[in-house]
């Protein structure tokens, strides 16, 4: 099973979406508390933004 490399680049992600439906202002970070409540959401399109985001924050590379 071949899997693609650059996935994240082809999906379609609206920058801001999460954001917004969470309600946190531009130039914040989304509260870890506020991201695993709406992980459990019964909206299904904020219950996908928010694990995508936690997952896409799992990649990114730690500052030392």
């Amino acid at each position: 099973m071949a899997k693609d490399k650059n996935w994240i680049q082809k999906s379609d992600i609206k920058k801001g979406a999460l954001r917004k439906q969470l309600g946190v202002p531009a130039g914040k970070d989304i509260p870890k508390a506020k991201l695993k409540k709406a992980e459990n959401s019964k909206n299904p399109l904020l219950k996908k933004r928010a694990i995508l985001a936690e997952t896409l924050s799992k990649l990114r590379k730690k500052k030392r």
